[in-house]
């Protein structure tokens, strides 16, 4: 059975929107490793998330760009969009995810091999939390208030409790912060 692993970039108000515009001057070593870790064979995008990634990513395999071993990680892996529209998929190993999200990340835990890596697609981590699917979330978070944007948690009534798994602190002062569901 495999397991679904989401991870996100959040600063200490809670905003996970456009990482790019505040995240990079806490890249260090340490984060790079812990993202590294966080790579799979299998990855779970939302259709925003998949079509920037799309956009970013595929013309930088092969270059000499200090970012193409990671493009080609990427390009490898299996993709999987969560998406209600039809596509021509023009970055290799991309498939649709197979029925509604819940069904579909069901059967999709169902199957052999390592675990399912989600990184950014913050509608489809908020569903999977709020139906239990999610095996872990892995926040690091940022020493910085963004004050706007878009937060993981929107308002809603329901609550999802969580237990913390593990934290460790990078020497930049991002905490890495994993969570799973409570018991």
């Amino acid at each position: 059975m495999r397991k679904i692993i989401a991870s996100l970039f959040i600063s200490l108000d809670g905003v996970v929107e456009e990482p790019d515009q505040w995240h990079m001057s806490y890249f260090d070593d340490e984060m790079g490793e812990a993202v590294g870790a966080l790579m799979s064979d299998t990855m779970l995008y939302g259709r925003t998330t998949y079509d920037g990634f799309a956009e970013a990513w595929p013309q930088r395999e092969g270059t000499d760009d200090e970012d193409a071993g990671f493009a080609k990680i990427l390009g490898d892996a299996r993709k999987i969009v969560v998406t209600h529209r039809d596509a021509d998929w023009s970055w290799r190993n991309t498939e649709k995810l197979q029925g509604d999200l819940v069904s579909g990340v069901t059967e999709l835990k169902k199957e052999s091999g390592g675990f399912v890596s989600i990184g950014g697609s913050i509608s489809v981590i908020r569903q999977l939390l709020e139906h239990g699917l999610l095996d872990e979330l892995h926040l690091l978070v940022h020493p910085i208030a963004v004050r706007r944007g878009e937060r993981l948690f929107d308002e809603d009534d329901t609550r999802i409790p969580l237990k913390l798994l593990s934290t460790k602190a990078f020497g930049s002062g991002v905490l890495h912060l994993v969570y799973g569901p409570a018991d």
